[in-house]
């Protein structure tokens, strides 16, 4: 049995027992743009879901992931979802550790796969970010290989850049990793003429990155979108994946940091100046945004290992501590895997899969999903538009009603989502009031603690119809022509 399939096995079960993987709103509104794409053929260039910005400029550039899901969903249900995202993982795992143990001692590359693989957990949701691990991985590590080994870069990993293009945005840093590693391949040759001479490789390399990188919908718009989304500000602060981290509470990247400060501390981990701003750029992402920290599992391994290995194996020469039994026994593990191997886990996995969907089938999280405060709007048999919860807007979207706002705040932009924030946690007297008359708001669909909720059961012209533990629903007074006994304030 080979450590890679057992990490990449061990990787899915954990998926499917992740109870988070079905807890972020933006899976539902995903689906719809999946949905949307399939029904008409084509990607979406203007919103087709908001009421608050109508036909505004929108494109969906993770429209290849989200038709996969759409696709897993139709086939499965919500366990297609889970499937998919589990796939990922498990396949990113499996390439990772083949990675490392092709440069490490057996077990020092479990240590370094199981801290990295908790890094990741913490933003492992069926989301087309997790779609591209597996190659995010794959480049990365190409190119590190490449690097060590002294060749120029696969020139197969264009077409692999052409479909991450058109999975997921994060296709972009695949070109500033790619820089980060061709100049700390040249920094490694010796003689100005070798230098020279691996420059123009990776340069070629990089330039025909660049072209391939603009085969997707957006084409060099891509790069804009990137940069508006890092340059907003309100969006960024009241987003909570793009907050960062609260450490008063225990975070993986701490197990990661204590990891790597042991080790260089002792002398045991020695980078190149390009790994090391490689490795210090990660960490500011991850420090200055909590989604990051996913990140900093899937890319650092590969620029660990080759530094940790050569570190620690100076240390077990050193000591002479080597244990003989469990030192086979691990490198066992690392011998590549049978046709075999990788069939019966295969079967497994698909077996467990199975398992788990008729013990517990997967739904989306109740918090994220107000269907019987939808049920009891409904009932009423009025219309309006919605000013909604953020978190409710992919549920929404999903049962096709037009929401007010959603997780694309990078459409949205810091304006709306700001005056949204003004409004729903009343910062400012009137604010509430402004925006549900500018934006002709006929009811609200709100979570029981939003500040919002209070001052619309006091407000004249407004009743509340509905209040569960997951939403509030509150409607104009004049809209409503049948409606249930109203529920008094709480």
């Amino acid at each position: 049995m080979s450590f890679p399939l057992l990490a990449g096995l061990v990787a899915f079960v954990a998926a499917l027992g992740q109870a988070s993987m079905l807890a972020d709103a933006d899976s539902y509104w995903h689906l719809a743009t999946g949905r949307w794409i399939i029904a008409n053929r084509a990607v979406p260039t203007t919103d087709p879901f908001s009421h608050s910005m109508p036909g505004v400029a929108w494109t969906a550039h993770e429209w290849g992931s989200e038709v996969l899901m759409r696709v897993a969903y139709d086939w499965a249900g919500w366990p297609g979802m889970l499937w998919l995202a589990a796939i990922a993982f498990a396949l990113t795992m499996a390439i990772m550790a083949r990675f490392l143990v092709d440069r490490m001692e057996p077990q020092h590359a479990i240590v370094l796969t199981l801290v990295c693989a908790t890094l990741m957990v913490t933003h492992l949701l069926a989301r087309p970010h997790v779609i591209v691990w597996p190659l995010t991985v794959a480049w990365v590590g190409a190119l590190v290989r490449a690097g060590e080994q002294r060749t120029a870069p696969p020139w197969y990993l264009l077409v692999m850049l052409v479909v991450w293009a058109n999975l997921h945005a994060s296709f972009t840093l695949a070109l500033g990793f790619t820089a980060a590693l061709a100049v700390d391949a040249v920094m490694q040759r010796e003689t100005t003429a070798s230098r020279v001479a691996c420059a123009r490789q990776w340069g070629a390399f990089f330039v025909a990155a660049i072209a391939c990188s603009l085969i997707n919908p957006q084409g060099i718009g891509a790069y804009e979108h990137a940069r508006s989304v890092m340059a907003m500000t309100t969006t960024l602060a009241v987003v909570n994946e793009w907050k960062s981290a609260d450490f008063h509470t225990f975070r993986p990247l701490l197990l990661w940091l204590l990891m790597v400060l042991g080790l260089g501390l002792t002398g045991r981990l020695r980078l190149s100046v390009a790994r090391l701003m490689f490795v210090c750029g990660l960490l500011y992402l991850a420090l200055k945004h909590q989604r990051y920290h996913a990140l900093v599992g899937v890319v650092s391994p590969f620029l660990l290992a080759t530094p940790i290995a050569a570190g620690l194996k100076s240390l077990t020469d050193s000591t002479g501590k080597d244990v003989e039994v469990l030192d086979r026994w691990f490198r066992a593990l690392a011998r590549p895997a049978s046709a075999n191997g990788i069939l019966m886990i295969v079967a497994l996995g698909a077996l467990l899969a199975y398992g788990n969907t008729r013990i517990s089938r997967p739904v989306p999280a109740a918090e994220i999903t107000p269907a019987r405060a939808l049920a009891a709007f409904q009932a009423t048999g009025t219309t309006g538009r919605v000013l909604n919860e953020y978190s409710f807007g992919g549920y929404l979207i999903f049962r096709g009603i037009p929401v007010f706002y959603d997780g694309r705040g990078d459409m949205y932009g810091d304006a709306l989502i700001g005056e949204a924030v003004d409004a729903l946690f009343l910062k400012h007297r009137g604010a509430l009031e402004q925006l549900l008359s500018t934006h002709q708001i006929g009811w609200t669909l709100l979570t029981p603690t939003t500040p919002a909720v209070q001052l619309l059961d006091y407000l004249p012209n407004w009743q509340r119809i509905y209040a569960d533990s997951i939403a509030v629903v509150h409607v104009r007074r004049d809209l409503l022509h049948t409606a249930p006994s109203p529920v008094p304030p709480r």
